[in-house]
């Protein structure tokens, strides 16, 4: 398996992942599928520096990514990043997330503008959380019950890493 900056021709299995989760899973709190048009916008907003996107390619395509984004819009949050991992429902269980967070944490600790990672697990995906406490990550605490997926409440575990 390669990983690697994610490319253009990336896009449309990363949307199939994204969407996947959409659709069938409680990752993401997004209740309808993405557009290409709305994931290129994400796309370009990783181009690289401290939002990034990083994409695993195996079999000659993408099955999986990881991605620091901005975590909020006011300045003083400048230096911290909101981390995302995702991996094509086929090849789970593969230690592929790790790859990505093995590259993802050693590119940002490389950087300069990078103080803090921030990611935000659906309560109740302990596969994550045991993945995001590997490398060291802190839990912040959850808030409860704060989305609506699939007819039923969700809560969120909230994970820092100072780097």
């Amino acid at each position: 398996m390669e990983i690697r900056k994610a490319q253009e021709a990336d896009l449309p299995a990363l949307l199939d992942i994204y969407n996947y989760e959409v659709e069938h899973g409680t990752a993401t709190f997004d209740l309808h599928p993405k557009t290409m048009k709305e994931r290129r916008v994400w796309f370009d907003e990783h181009p690289g520096g401290r939002y990034i996107l990083l994409a695993a390619i195996e079999d000659g395509r993408a099955v999986g990514y990881a991605s620091l984004s901005p975590y909020r819009e006011k300045e003083a949050y400048a230096a911290t990043v909101e981390l995302s991992i995702y991996v094509d429902v086929a090849y789970r269980g593969r230690g592929i997330a790790d790859q990505l967070m093995q590259e993802l944490l050693s590119y940002a600790k490389a950087r300069e503008d990078v103080h803090t990672i921030v990611s935000v697990i659906t309560e109740g995906n302990e596969t994550s959380v045991r993945l995001h406490e590997k490398y060291g990550f802190l839990h912040c605490g959850c808030i409860h019950e704060v989305g609506v997926k699939f007819g039923k409440p969700l809560g969120i575990v909230n994970m820092e890493l100072i780097v």
